[in-house]
């Protein structure tokens, strides 16, 4: 199970601050359907080449400040 929820209404704003963060990520590899978190986690950590670890982390302080667009 994953260690973060994703409400729908936050994922648009979070998705864009993802793509401004990593240009080479497609519209693909950020496509979330809720209750989806752990395919979306798994499928970033192959794009990024990085730990699941990083990855939550970069999701869950993407959401707290989802208001600005910092990430």
């Amino acid at each position: 199970m994953a260690e973060i929820t994703i409400p729908q209404e936050n994922w648009d704003r979070l998705k864009i601050k993802l793509r401004r963060k990593y240009i080479h990520l497609s519209e693909e590899d950020l496509a979330f359907e809720a209750g989806q978190e752990e395919k979306l986690i798994s499928h970033l950590q192959e794009r990024l080449k990085r730990k699941r670890e990083y990855v939550v982390f970069t999701l869950k302080k993407g959401l707290l400040n989802i208001d600005n667009n910092r990430l």
